[in-house]
């Protein structure tokens, strides 16, 4: 064990060795300013572990190694960078349970989501990537007889990753995968409410045999280490995800250097009902859309918008699914469907808005505190409203939390208008067994994704992102390589003579 590290004992009975200090340049080194950050158990409120937070000085020292980094990894070949995406899904996956006890435990999920569907796409998003590394081209592009032209992919360079608390592992590998496939050099930060299992990635980096310096990890709070990763002038892009105010904050900071940008931001997602769905089904789908992770999901479908002919069929359903499934409990229960909130600070702005949404709508079922922590942890009671207008502030603003909101439509021109009546854009859902209406209502919606007949599905083949205040650009995929390369044109003369 070293001095960067302590032994810690898990609920479910796993030991282990919790790295605490900064990652840079394949080592893990102390705050320069004796900075530290809490990780708390939101279940018990009690200190899991104390980890070392950046500077500016520690920031500026992860930067420059991979600055430094960068002028060989560019170089390395595409098939050898491959090679060690593979290792390092391959190290994930052989300690998948100890990452999903680490972010069931600093976060509130579930160990049952976290390893069922956590780990599973941690691992097979780096596989994705990984078979990428060597299969990015340029193109050759004719001109004249004189004229010979081609383009090549390149790497940005430094890149300033920061991400969120609700996927912490997950959301680490989405941006770092894309990103080294194609010859970057990173510097990560967590977010100070999750700094734990991305320390534990950073000893797998290390293990599978990248370059120092290639990727540094920090923890730190998001207004001092986050910000002056993001307006350094040797990072060349910031790849965010979190809240849409944090986000305009980032991009307005980006611009005084010019800096590339990937956002992805809030979101307040529509969940359309039509009368020709099949009930059950688009039942099940929005319960999972709005109540899956405690609701803490940038794409939760918590906007439900249903057909007046079956409002009152499908409401009634609803609530019964609700209740019947969702069983609030410690992360480690097995029957626990919905854990506690990640943070005190959580636990309050969606309390909050349950109280504000008692005085613009019916309140259905929750409303309150879950006793399921015996007066401890942050845990809400699963909360469904009924009867809501569009002007309602529950309706509009994103609360993040396991709160529903169910409005009605008339018709399939007055669906469109209410799903499209938001500052954001990034999921949608719509259920219909009208083949013709599917497609012309996904085209019609303002978002990056469009989901028929389910919620939330993510594939790491398919690009993710969103419009409006829900982002810009698009990780996964083939586009999530696209966000961290850039094109060179090159122009050979072939005999014109001035």
């Amino acid at each position: 064990m070293s001095p960067s590290s302590i032994a810690l004992k898990a609920p479910n009975g796993v030991s282990y060795s919790q790295p605490t200090g900064l990652f840079i340049n394949n080592e893990f080194v102390q705050s320069s300013g004796n900075r530290t950050l809490d990780s708390i158990d939101p279940a018990t409120e009690e200190l899991i572990a104390t980890v070392q937070a950046a500077t500016e000085a520690d920031v500026d020292k992860a930067v420059k190694a991979a600055k430094a980094a960068f002028k060989t990894w560019k170089d390395h070949e595409g098939s050898e960078r491959g090679k060690l995406l593979y290792k390092l899904a391959d190290l994930i996956e052989a300690k998948r349970e100890l990452f999903a006890t680490v972010d069931a435990w600093d976060n509130g999920k579930t160990y049952a989501e976290a390893i069922e569907g956590d780990l599973v796409e941690a691992v097979g998003v780096f596989r994705y990537y990984a078979g990428w590394a060597d299969k990015t081209f340029g193109q050759t592009i004719g001109t004249t007889t004189q004229k010979f032209a081609y383009t090549i992919r390149q790497p940005i360079g430094v890149i300033g990753q920061i991400i969120p608390w609700n996927y912490p592992l997950c959301m680490a590998v989405w941006k770092l995968g894309p990103a080294l496939a194609t010859g970057n050099t990173v510097v990560i930060k967590a977010a100070e409410q999750t700094p734990l299992s991305i320390l534990l990635l950073a000893e797998l980096v290390k293990e599978a045999g990248f370059p120092a310096g290639v990727v540094n990890v920090i923890n730190g709070a998001g207004g001092e280490a986050g910000s002056v990763l993001v307006s350094h002038p040797l990072v060349d892009k910031v790849a965010f995800t979190g809240s849409t105010s944090t986000g305009a904050k980032i991009m307005g900071a980006a611009a005084a250097t010019l800096k590339n940008i990937t956002l992805e931001t809030g979101g307040k997602s529509p969940l359309l009902v039509f009368n020709d769905a099949d009930i059950e089904q688009a039942v099940n789908w929005s319960h999972f859309g709005i109540m899956s992770n405690q609701g803490q999901i940038c794409t939760a479908t918590s906007r439900i918008l249903v057909q007046a002919d079956i409002y009152d069929e499908f409401t009634k359903k609803f609530i019964e699914r609700v209740k019947s499934t969702s069983h609030v409990g410690n992360q480690w229960d097995a029957k626990t469907y919905q854990g506690p909130q990640v943070s005190k600070i959580q636990y309050d702005r969606i309390l909050d808005y349950i109280n504000i949404g008692k005085n613009e709508a019916t309140l259905a079922l929750g409303g309150k505190p879950s006793s399921a922590g015996n007066g401890k942890g942050f845990y809400i009671e699963p909360t469904v409203f009924i009867d809501v207008k569009p002007t309602a502030r529950i309706y509009r603003e994103e609360i993040f939390g396991p709160v529903a909101s169910i409005a009605k439509f008339n018709s399939e021109e007055e669906a469109i208008e209410l799903a499209n009546d938001t500052t954001y854009g990034l999921g949608s859902a719509v259920f219909t067994t009208n083949l013709e209406k599917a497609h012309r209502v996904a085209a019609q919606i303002e978002a990056g994704m469009v989901w028929v007949n389910s919620s939330q599905d993510c594939d790491p083949r398919i690009p993710f992102g969103g419009v409006k205040q829900s982002g810009i650009g698009r990780e996964l995929g083939e586009a999530g390589l696209e966000a961290y390369s850039q094109i060179k044109a090159v122009h050979i003369n072939m005999g014109n003579r001035l």
